[in-house]
């Protein structure tokens, strides 16, 4: 598998070339190992193809790096391999090859991506936070981008409902980013997965994104766009996704947001009409019990400053500094009262010092 990691690590040769080259030899390793005047026998490689794959054969310490990749809880999943999501090996820009941390989506469920915009609305974020509770308590995948806004809300949801999600990064798995995500980042691995096709340790850049956002309709059966304005990447990746085959929907907003007119116009161009997360259940047709998509309503009486804390902590993972800003608690005080609401199942610390409100308050 190291010669097929070597490959896959060959960024100036498009994926689908390196398919070719690999149906036509058989394995990374017979590539590796072949002469200049065979590869030239391949109508398909230029003349800088070629010097590409002779200048990687120099790569040094490519052991190390694959046991080192393993070493972080990667598992590497080139595109031939049995794990492979079909609903990617469907695709004609399939990923050569996969990065995950944690698992990838399971084939004989459903999944349905949520995406939208980083600066969104407390409405937009809402709706996010909603579907992706009440969508994984039915059993349905959620996919998202780990992006902050309503991807991140998205999968928030997804985990507060006590479903698995999936990030789809634009840069290696081994990197958090946005580095605000990191209580989500560390969530989502143990309840689903981090996956890319950026190799270990690749930063995030702005190229890598629209590739990425093929990825998150792909893995997908359904995309929902929460919020997007009339010029959005969002609107980007329905177009992906309506190429994909693959059914889009969108939430209605005020006509007088610019972050819902985006949404307006893909209804408008003929796409589902979310209306609540129940409806769009029972046109996935999918049996909802009333418990999998109500919050839970008993929650006991709290003293006012836990109520203070607690309503701070309503949608992603928060920092101990922000949360005395918006309170203005004395320090002492809010770490009694975050210790206390966490002794009893209030709230979560994700990360050290960042701290999410579980939505099942019992």
């Amino acid at each position: 598998m190291i010669y097929e990691y070597w490959f896959a690590r060959m960024k100036n040769i498009s994926d689908n070339k390196k398919k070719k080259l690999r149906e036509a030899y058989g394995s990374a390793k017979e590539i590796y190992y072949i002469e200049e005047t065979q590869l030239r026998l391949q109508n398909f490689l230029t003349k800088k193809d070629i010097e590409q794959l002779k200048m990687a054969r120099k790569q040094k310490e490519l052991e190390e790096k694959y046991y080192n990749m393993e070493e972080k809880g990667i598992d590497f999943v080139p595109y031939f391999q049995k794990t492979y999501p079909k609903r990617l090996s469907e695709l004609d820009a399939a990923p050569y090859a996969l990065y995950v941390k944690g698992k990838l989506p399971e084939e004989d469920r459903p999944s349905v991506a949520i995406i939208g915009a980083r600066r969104c609305s407390n409405y937009g974020e809402g709706q996010a936070l909603e579907y992706g509770k009440c969508l994984a308590s039915a059993g349905v995948q959620i996919i998202g981008g780990l992006a902050l806004g309503i991807d991140g809300a998205g999968q928030r949801g997804a985990l507060n409902g006590g479903g698995t999600t999936y990030g789809v990064l634009g840069c290696g798995v081994d990197i958090c980013y946005p580095r605000e995500n990191i209580g989500l980042y560390m969530d989502i691995q143990r309840e689903g997965g981090i996956i890319s096709e950026q190799i270990p340790g690749e930063p995030p850049m702005s190229y890598h994104f629209p590739l990425r956002n093929r990825i998150i309709s792909g893995l997908a059966d359904v995309v929902l766009v929460m919020e997007a304005k009339e010029k959005s990447g969002s609107l980007i990746t329905t177009d992906m996704a309506l190429e994909q085959g693959r059914d889009v929907y969108a939430l209605p907003g005020p006509v007088t947001s610019t972050l819902s007119q985006g949404c307006h116009r893909l209804i408008r161009q003929g796409a589902g009409i979310l209306i609540s997360p129940e409806e769009f259940l029972k046109e996935l047709q999918i049996e909802v019990s009333e418990n999998s998509t109500e919050l839970l309503k008993n929650e006991k009486m709290l003293e006012t400053t836990e109520k203070v804390v607690y309503s701070c902590l309503d949608l992603f993972p928060r920092n101990v500094s922000e949360i005395q800003v918006k309170t203005g608690l004395d320090a002492r005080i809010l770490m009694e009262t975050l210790m206390t609401l966490e002794m009893e199942g209030y709230i979560k610390e994700t990360a050290k010092n960042y701290y999410v409100r579980m939505s099942d308050v019992r």
